[in-house]
């Protein structure tokens, strides 16, 4: 059993607690649940923007406390203010030290679109996402069946919730397409050993249709790198731990954005 099982398995237990906790009712009178979502596109095209999809992550199962000194509010904003174009910010607690909270905070403090990171496997969990203030969902194709993703996308996208799908090989690109995503993420990171390759990202770049936004997500580390995926077709780009293992993440990133230039 790999650590990708482990987490869908403590997933399920824990989506089962929420929802004795809190009922789907319950969390559509949230005062997020009516809000109108940001576009994905829009932002991620901005061209006053970067196209860095900047992630608040305090800990990985692979590298363990990645920073858990600073406030979600704090690196948020900077990021933004620093040109990026979404947030990603993690809600799983058992294995990323994330929740709720984070994300609310996220939502309450920025004008640009929020990712909720998570291991969707429950149309709950998409509606919990929109309560909590997110416009971007996650499904992952490696946890997922295509009915899954056409389900639980269909469902995001009639809140208002944009859609963005994550593959780590052309098997799953091919088997989870379908016209409720908005965007089509590369994981350049292997599940099974963690090791990260953004080669996977321009092997996939060709596979993936035109109509989908392009996202490398993990291995970036220098905007070199970032010049190149756009050579490549590639729209956005997810960095997290690049930024977050530095003392001051939103600093992390001007300073990376500064070599865009």
């Amino acid at each position: 059993m790999n650590i990708l099982d482990k987490i869908v398995i403590n997933k399920k237990r824990e989506v089962e607690q929420a929802k004795s906790l809190t009922s789907s009712a319950g969390l559509q009178a949230s005062e997020f649940f009516q809000r109108d979502c940001y576009s994905f596109k829009q932002f991620l095209l901005d061209p006053l923007r970067t196209g860095i999809i900047a992630e608040f992550k305090r800990k990985s199962p692979s590298k363990g406390i990645i920073n858990d000194k600073v406030s979600v509010q704090q690196v948020t904003t900077a990021y933004a203010a620093a040109g990026a174009s979404a947030l990603s910010v993690l809600t799983d607690t058992d294995f990323f030290m994330g929740s709720k909270a984070d994300l609310i905070q996220a939502r309450q403090a920025n004008s640009i679109p929020v990712l909720r990171k998570d291991f969707m496997i429950d149309e709950y969990q998409v509606i919990e996402a929109k309560a909590w203030g997110a416009d971007i969902i996650l499904l992952i194709a490696a946890i997922l069946t295509p009915a899954e993703i056409q389900n639980l996308a269909s469902l995001a996208k009639s809140l208002g919730l944009n859609v963005l799908l994550e593959v780590h090989n052309l098997e799953e690109l091919e088997r989870s397409i379908n016209p409720n995503l908005d965007a089509i993420g590369v994981n350049n990171r292997n599940l099974a050993d963690f090791t990260v390759s953004v080669d996977t990202s321009y092997a996939l770049a060709p596979h993936i249709p035109k109509e989908f936004l392009k996202i490398s997500e993990s291995a970036i580390s220098n905007p070199e790198t970032i010049k190149q995926l756009k050579t490549a077709g590639f729209n956005g780009f997810l960095i997290g731990e690049n930024f977050m293992k530095q003392e001051d993440p939103g600093m992390a990133m001007s300073d990376f954005v500064a070599g865009l230039k």
